[in-house]
């Protein structure tokens, strides 16, 4: 699923700089558009997204207590989840992380007690045996799930969209670039960071600052960090003001498609793009090219911020 050409692209020309960057933009949106709706096809994405599907959507309230208690948790499930869906077993000696499971039974339709409660109560409904009732939500108990790290046993599908190639001297160039693009960079040892699978974030540097600050997770793939880099950077130019979590989806291919399109000019290969926009498109084909032209404006941004830096 290689894309085309790996090879960095030069737009020099002053007269028809423009014209060019907007065609060889134009294609690599079509390449980019082509390659996600390639990667969805395949079996590796297929058994991804079947793997995906087996695991909780946890609500906001569990996610909390999750990330308090294990801020570098990626995939969660319980014990007997492991087991029998992902013939994974729990470590020996590890410790579970507790969070609110529902507690779904019979329910009494006037007071919405279980049979247990109902009876203890001053509840008089008798039109219905408690045989008789629907099933609903009585409350809730904790329960303990686990971490992937803290299992063994057959391993787990994963995309391939790390980027690769040649980046020795693009790292220091982006960092050099935050002040240029309003935005304030760092760079986080693995060993201290706190924002679990993500590999990169975009927040606001403070309550009283609307500065946006970009995070990224240090990682041996010099390519791949700087591909985050661009990702988060076009976060913050496009996305910082918006807080709209149904746009998120929309947000995302946005970022990937603004990073695609710097990393291949730069002489990246950044195929791996298409697996990440297939795990965040669904079904939408379309939304690349609906958004083309805020990717296309946000690109330019930052390939002319980073030239100005190589001068």
């Amino acid at each position: 699923m290689a894309q085309s050409t790996t090879s960095a692209v030069s737009f020099d020309e002053s007269d028809t700089r423009h014209n060019v960057m907007y065609s060889t933009t134009e294609h690599w949106i079509d390449d980019l558009t082509a390659l996600t709706d390639k990667a969805r096809a395949t079996q590796q994405f297929q058994d991804w997204l079947e793997v995906q599907s087996k695991f909780h959507d946890y609500s906001y309230r569990n996610t909390l207590l999750i990330t308090l208690q294990c801020p570098n948790a990626t995939k969660v499930a319980g014990y007997n989840t492991w087991r029998t869906e992902f013939d994974r077993h729990v470590k020996e000696g590890e410790s579970g992380i507790w969070i609110w499971a529902p507690i779904i039974t019979k329910q009494c339709p006037d007071c919405e007690n279980s049979p247990k409660y109902h009876e203890q109560s001053e509840c008089e409904y008798d039109e219905l045996p408690p045989e008789a009732w629907s099933k609903g939500l009585v409350g809730f108990k904790p329960t303990a799930v686990f971490d992937i790290s803290q299992t063994e046993g057959e391993s787990l599908p994963e995309l391939e969209t790390e980027a690769t190639g040649d980046a020795e001297n693009l790292v220091p160039t982006l960092q050099d670039a935050a002040d240029d693009l309003g935005v304030v960079v760092r760079i986080v040892d693995a060993d201290d960071w706190e924002h679990g699978k993500a590999k990169g974030v975009c927040k606001q540097w403070s309550l009283y600052e609307l500065q946006p600050i970009v995070e990224v997770k240090d990682r041996v793939n010099q390519a791949d960090l700087a591909v985050t880099l661009i990702h988060e950077y076009a976060h913050a130019l496009l996305h910082f003001d918006v807080d709209d979590e149904c746009e998120r989806s929309k947000r995302e291919v946005e970022a990937e498609a603004v990073a695609y399109i710097v990393g291949r000019y730069v002489g990246l290969d950044t195929s791996g793009s298409a697996f990440y926009l297939a795990a965040w498109q669904g079904d939408d084909a379309d939304m690349i090219q609906d958004r083309l032209g805020r990717m296309r404006t946000t690109a330019a941004e930052i390939i002319e911020v980073v030239e100005t830096r190589r001068e």
